[in-house]
């Protein structure tokens, strides 16, 4: 029997198979989860009911105002991590309920968290394995995820930055390349400051909108003002990347 490697677990083994899918579970819930809740939970975590409950949630939040803001985060991290609809309406909501200060410091920390926990969720269900056979395989999605790999911070941080890219691709797409914690998470907080400061300011003032029975420009983040210093952020991000490139040519 010299010469012969026994693995602890083998993955074909009903033990590997039962390990296997404990580690899948947290993103396959997460996945039924976010198709449930596209369906029935879109009205109740909208504007329109944001509005509807206003007079309720100031109510709470006068009364029981650190109840308030725990219960806040809890919920912000769970449509982010559970990737629910809503997203934008807790950042407008927390903007509403706590002011632009502190209330951008709970978005982006309820925004930050719920992100890496998806993330971790992802990894640990398929990213990592699919990370593996896509750097044994090679060819056009291995040469993308080496040069992922290699402007790791930079092309993050242009994911956040960039507001064409979907939250919740931004979390997902990481975790199958192969990204590392620390990254990600340091990107991911600097990188939602910009958009959470804009959308939580929109939502400071929405006093006055519910008083004309308005809704909100959200289309704001879009307006020169707010888009061209966005775009500068990603420059920047963008510019050792190009700086690479040069070398390489050179």
């Amino acid at each position: 029997m010299q010469g012969t490697n026994v693995s602890p677990v083998d993955q074909r083994s009903p033990e590997g198979t039962r390990s296997s899918w404990l580690r899948r579970l947290p993103i396959l819930v997460i996945l039924a989860v976010a198709l449930v809740g596209a369906f029935l939970l879109r009205d109740q975590l909208s504007f329109d009911a944001l509005a509807r409950h206003r007079e309720e949630l100031m109510a709470f939040r006068d009364a029981h105002y650190l109840w308030a803001v725990v219960v806040f985060l809890a919920a912000y991290v769970a449509i982010v991590a559970l990737s629910l609809p809503g997203a934008t309406v807790a950042t407008l909501a927390g903007g509403f309920l706590f002011g632009l200060f502190p209330g951008v410091f709970f978005n982006v920390l309820a925004a930050g968290t719920g992100a890496i926990a998806i993330f971790l969720a992802a990894r640990m269900g398929f990213g990592a394995d699919t990370a593996v056979r896509i750097e044994t395989a090679g060819g056009r999605a291995g040469k993308l995820q080496a040069a992922l790999r290699e402007n790791e911070w930079s092309a993050l941080l242009l994911m956040r930055l960039v507001p064409a890219v979907p939250f919740f691709l931004a979390n997902l797409i990481p975790a199958f390349v192969g990204t590392r914690l620390w990254p990600f998470a340091v990107t991911t907080f600097l990188g939602i400051i910009p958009g959470a400061f804009v959308f939580t300011s929109v939502g400071s003032g929405l006093g006055k909108v519910f008083a004309l029975g308005q809704k909100p420009d959200l289309g704001v983040i879009f307006t020169p003002p707010v888009l061209l210093p966005l775009l500068g952020l990603a420059v920047l991000a963008a510019l050792p990347i190009a700086l690479k490139l040069l070398r390489k040519e050179r």
